[in-house]
């Protein structure tokens, strides 16, 4: 019997499509028409229009929490790439113990974030955390940092970037390990600087991890939610609350319809910014070629 095998491509991708169907384009539709309703998460929707949206952009917790999630991300993001770029560069030298440190600088991003958060909680407790101590013990008044916005926010942050700066160095690691030899051997006959090294042989080939830990570290950082919560609750008050804390709460409020509607917004805040920076690094990533 003859199967005829010309056509099978075209349908080799339908299990993907139909799960990327089911698991995203139908929650998000779903989603965008439930946003435009008043909904308690149990009685009937009711259609309402625009209310939702307008309510947000008039609240002021709303629009402090947006605030607080993109400070976050102006911080956690470069850092992210920055810490975990220098890292990689140190580790992928040949010393002896590398391979163990290299699993101690990850092993951080493998843990809950709401146990990491927890823990360090009790570091930073005033009174009675390690860090307040040692503090202390050297003649240093920290205060409780917890209680102002500026403060608890880069607190925030530095646990952030401690906890997943191993997760970008394991990518750009991959990166440094898949450029040629030859590259360096090259560069070294020609007698090449170290900055000149990087800025024309491992920056180029490191492009894919960049682009990469850019987009990933983007989107994790404006949708930040366990490591606010273990660490300040989002308070003080409602001072590092993010949006995703936000929508939770207001989802548990009684409020599934307006909660959804701001789901919506956090989906495209995460969005634009995401393809504003990939078109910068394909522009950018053009030039190197």
């Amino acid at each position: 019997m003859h199967i005829n095998t010309a056509n099978w491509h075209k349908y080799m991708a339908l299990p993907a499509f139909l799960l990327f169907s089911l698991f995203f384009l139908f929650p998000l539709f779903r989603g965008l028409q439930l946003s435009f309703t008043a909904w308690d998460g149990f009685s009937t929707p009711e259609f309402i229009g625009l209310r939702n949206f307008i309510q947000f952009f008039s609240d002021k917790r709303a629009l402090g929490d947006m605030k607080t999630t993109l400070l976050f991300a102006l911080g956690s993001a470069p850092l992210l790439n920055l810490c975990g770029l220098s890292l990689a560069l140190l580790l992928n030298s040949g010393f002896r113990g590398r391979h163990l440190v290299r699993s101690l600088v990850y092993l951080p991003a493998v843990i809950s974030p709401m146990i990491m958060g927890s823990v360090w909680y009790l570091l930073l407790q005033p009174q009675r955390g390690i860090f307040y101590l040692w503090l202390e013990r050297v003649s240093v008044e920290p205060g409780n940092w917890m209680l102002h916005h500026g403060s608890a926010l880069i607190l925030i942050i530095l646990v952030n970037v401690w906890q997943y700066a191993g997760m970008t160095m394991i990518i750009y690691l991959a990166g440094l390990q898949a450029i040629p030899e030859e590259q360096y051997e090259a560069a070294a006959l020609e007698g090449s600087g170290r900055w000149k090294v990087f800025r024309y042989i491992t920056l180029p080939w490191l492009f894919p991890s960049i682009r990469i830990n850019v987009i990933t570290n983007i989107i994790g950082s404006l949708s930040v939610f366990e490591i606010i919560l273990a660490l300040t609750d989002g308070g003080p008050g409602y001072a590092t609350e993010s949006l995703s804390i936000y929508i939770m709460r207001m989802c548990y409020g009684n409020k599934t319809g307006y909660s959804t509607a701001v789901a919506i917004i956090l989906f495209f805040i995460i969005m634009v910014p995401v393809l504003i920076t990939l078109r910068g690094l394909n522009r950018m990533g053009e030039s190197y070629e």
